[in-house]
């Protein structure tokens, strides 16, 4: 092969620029520390996790074209997500994910960014990891998720954020923060479809485990939220009485106060439907509604506790138990599910969801049903049993009684009228199905007619269990109880089966299949 003058020159000229290409490097590299070392930097670790932490992007590409390692770790295990996480330095971690580092890197205690961004209550930078696809159900050393970590931080903000993407952990969540008596973040889950009725296996409440461990704040607001300090476990055993023998006689106190004339009565579908709507309300609107500054508790508020169903009064509720006016707006009391037709279809199993919508724009979960509240309420009048005319039954309170009242006459401290007293058959799962006699009391509140039926050995209830439902298309909210029938927009039947704390339960009637809508609460 022959060269010419010129082929030879450009040969050189490159096998030059060849050679001294690390020399380049090496002087750019000098240059960019020398960068660095102006702007406040050391070509260190420690300085390329604060650059990290501080939202300094051009810093961070000196440190690169340096020739560090985006990879680096800490101690701890951390690279520089980690540390922009706990910074909430969003821009840090958007540059770092453009480059394709691991949004769910884990530490050497197992812990992604997401989980210090909650560690240090960076809500924001929450926000931005979920929506980037972070996992909120990966676990740390210690099983600690995401949501956990929150309600042991004590961080609503948080749990908020975490709380839609954790469904399965609601529950669980609210009796760890009633362990530890986090008020915000209680109000905060429940708000998001944790359910205060939750039992652990023995059958405590998330009111018995504050109790049990001296919650007094968290004791208020959960009994605030609906759960009863009547209710008994497994043994037996009402949160007051776990709480005095936990040593805590100040909760044990509060829990023992005599009952309310308010605890002693009934609800009627009115009362019940404007108290869910108020809570609702309430609590898609942040928790709290205003109109100068006036403020009602929810069982002294007139119209609330004469259920009447004006629709002008003035009844909006706080998430943590109080009923506010409203600005100006009066509240519409929802209407019973029963015989009321859906925007949409509901989809059968498998069929895909623009389908059941119906051509309409919208796109549903399926069914095209939200649950967001739950409410029963026990009241503390135990039937103990039946002589003739006269109900034997058990008050409990500070220093609990038991009482004889005869048919046409009130039981003490109440509105309740006993109409009938008798003794019936019955067949329950209590008795293996087998036909018992029963005690049976049927008892009136004179001062809005709600009436009820309560068995011995059952506890005694203000009102069926019910659910507010939402439909997902319009926003019309319905009350909704077991043997309701409803419709799809197609015109197939359902009738709710079940109404759970944490779900209801929906059967076609034709088909027979059925299918769960979970209490995603008023902000879900």
């Amino acid at each position: 092969m022959k060269w010419s003058s010129k082929s030879f020159a450009g040969a050189v000229l490159l096998a030059g620029v060849v050679l001294c290409c690390p020399a380049c490097k090496k002087k750019a590299a000098q240059a960019m520390a020398s960068d660095l070392h102006d702007a406040g930097y050391q070509l260190t670790a420690e300085d390329w996790f604060r650059a990290c932490e501080t939202n300094d992007v051009e810093a961070m590409k000196k440190f690169l074209a340096a020739g560090f390692s985006d990879k680096t770790k800490d101690a701890e295990g951390n690279v520089g997500l980690h540390h922009a996480a706990q910074g909430g330095a969003e821009k840090s971690a958007e540059f770092l994910l453009n480059r394709r580092l691991p949004i769910d890197e884990l530490n050497h205690d197992k812990r992604t960014p997401l989980m210090l961004a909650v560690i240090a209550k960076q809500a924001s930078m929450v926000n931005y990891l979920l929506r980037q696809g972070a996992s909120p159900q990966l676990k740390d050393k210690d099983n600690y998720s995401p949501l956990m970590l929150a309600v042991k931080e004590s961080s609503a903000n948080c749990v908020s954020s975490l709380a839609p993407y954790s469904r399965d952990e609601l529950d669980s969540a609210l009796l760890l923060s009633a362990m530890e008596g986090k008020p915000e973040v209680i109000d905060s889950l429940t708000n998001y479809g944790a359910s205060v009725y939750t039992r652990m296996e023995d059958g405590r409440t998330p009111l018995m485990i504050a109790a049990e461990n001296g919650q007094l704040e968290a004791v208020k607001l959960l009994t605030e939220l609906g759960s009863s300090r009547f209710t008994t476990d497994s043994e037996g055993r009402t949160a007051a009485t776990l709480a005095t023998a936990a040593g805590f006689p100040e909760v044990a106190t509060y829990l023992l106060k005599e009952p309310s004339a308010a605890e002693l009565s009934l609800e009627s579908d009115d009362q019940v439907a404007t108290k869910m709507e108020a809570l609702v309300e309430a609590a898609a609107q942040d928790g709290e509604v205003e109109a100068g500054g006036t403020r009602y508790h929810e069982t002294s508020h007139p119209a609330v506790a004469a259920g009447s169903s004006a629709s002008s009064a003035p009844v909006a509720s706080s998430h943590g138990g109080s009923i506010v006016a409203t600005k100006g707006r009066p509240l519409a009391r929802p209407m019973s599910l029963q015989g009321e037709t859906l925007s949409a279809s509901v989809p059968r199993e498998g069929q895909p969801q623009s389908e059941a919508a119906g051509g309409t724009a919208a796109t549903f979960s399926s069914p095209p049903l939200v649950m967001r509240h739950y409410r029963e309420r026990e009241v503390p009048v135990e039937i103990r049993t039946v002589e003739g005319d006269t109900a034997v039954v058990r008050i409990p309170g500070a220093r609990s009684r038991e009482v004889r009242v005869k048919e046409g006459q009130h039981i003490p401290g109440s509105n309740l009228l006993v109409v009938k007293v008798k003794r019936r058959m019955e067949s329950s799962k209590l008795n293996f199905g087998l036909p018992t006699e029963v005690s049976v009391v049927q008892v009136r509140d004179t001062a809005n007619g709600a009436t009820r039926e309560w068995i011995a050995g059952v506890t005694s209830q203000a009102h069926d269990p019910v659910a507010l439902v939402e439909d997902a298309a319009t926003g019309k909210r319905y009350v909704a109880s077991t043997g309701q029938h409803f419709k799809g927009a197609d015109g197939r039947e359902f009738v709710v089966s079940d109404v759970r704390p944490n779900q209801l339960v929906i059967e076609e009637t034709s088909s027979g299949q059925t299918q769960t809508i979970p209490l995603k609460g008023p902000r879900g």
